[in-house]
């Protein structure tokens, strides 16, 4: 290694230690816009640190994940929701020796569209924008076009593939890609159970017997048996075993049933998602309100595509606060008694 850099001896230690079937850094199909390589770090974890660093994913923090700004501190925020998955996620690609940083960086990434109010914010969206609104294109026109004023995150071909590929639809190419999709969904079944259970809206009890007796009787129990499942029975493709599998769809309909579908979860969603809606036609109607870099997406692709993309972009208490500005009344403060 005598002559290499660190980027270049890492590179070579992947080589070395990762399975044949991993996505290794110094093979990326690289990048829309070329840039020279790192001196230390790797194409995939030079990605994954543009992703934390930027704006998009400080937002998260304020964005719900299933409960509508919940004022306890333990229920989950789509940030949090992320580093369960960029974790889960992480877990599953050493135990498989695939590309951690790859799996990660894709992790990190895969909300980053998110709307505020969570889904329904995207339900409204996707019903007023002609051409529809899914959260995980968002997430890939986040880092493609609206970070940095416009000049996006330039990340890699691999990393971007796996954002649009996490929910449903095609699979991603790569192996991590494919990982991440099980590990959204591990992550987010088992802390809505959580945070639901925390919110008095259901008991572990609950859950179907034979369902707990084959995936386990915690939060912790469940996520360990689905990763354990899916590293056992993996290869050239990610799989979990069969009951596992079978077990993990029905505790996902059980909890559309219990939770995703509950009027006492989902009686301010009507609210939020008009809001949104309301939020929208105003910077339709009126887009010289937009800041930059919305004002200049205006310009290029119209006032329809530069208010969907400032609404999807704002937090919870963001988009309360514009909200109240263009629609409720301030208080008068004026002298008197």
């Amino acid at each position: 290694m005598a002559g290499m850099n660190i980027r270049e001896r890492t590179e070579q230690i992947e080589h070395q230690v990762l399975s044949p079937h991993a996505s290794f850094a110094d093979e990326s199909r690289g990048r829309a816009r070329e840039e020279a390589p790192c001196a230390m770090r790797t194409a995939y974890q030079r990605d994954r640190d543009r992703v934390i660093h930027c704006n998009a994913f400080r937002r998260l923090k304020h964005k719900t994940q299933v409960f509508l700004s919940p004022e306890g501190d333990h229920y989950r925020t789509r940030l949090t929701h992320t580093l369960e998955v960029a974790q889960i996620a992480r877990t599953i690609a050493r135990g498989l020796r695939l590309n951690e940083d790859l799996t990660e960086a894709i992790a990190l990434a895969h909300d980053l569209g998110h709307t505020p109010f969570g889904h329904a914010g995207e339900r409204a969206l996707n019903a007023v924008y002609p051409q529809g609104f899914e959260h995980f294109k968002q997430s890939l026109r986040v880092v493609d076009k609206l970070e940095k004023d416009g000049r996006g995150l330039n990340l890699t071909w691999e990393v971007r593939n796996g954002i649009v590929c996490h929910t449903r639809g095609k699979e991603a190419d790569t192996l991590e890609g494919r990982i991440v999709r099980y590990a959204d969904k591990i992550a987010y079944i088992n802390h809505d159970i959580d945070d639901s259970i925390r919110a008095g809206v259901m008991c572990e009890a609950d859950i179907p017997a034979a369902l707990r007796e084959q995936l386990g009787k915690s939060k912790s129990a469940r996520i360990n048996t689905l990763v354990i499942s899916l590293i056992e029975n993996s290869g050239e493709q990610i799989r979990m075993a069969q009951a596992d599998y079978q077990a993990f769809e029905e505790l996902h309909a059980f909890m559309y049933q219990q939770v995703y579908l509950n009027p006492e979860c989902k009686h301010e969603e009507g609210k939020a998602e008009q809001l949104v809606q309301m939020l929208y036609e105003h910077f339709c109607r009126h887009p010289e309100q937009l800041p930059s870099p919305y004002d200049k997406i205006c310009v290029q692709e119209g006032e329809q595509r530069a208010a969907c993309d400032y609404i999807a972009g704002m937090s919870d208490f963001y988009a309360m606060r514009i909200f109240r500005k263009l629609y409720i009344p301030e208080v008068w403060e004026g002298g008197g008694q």
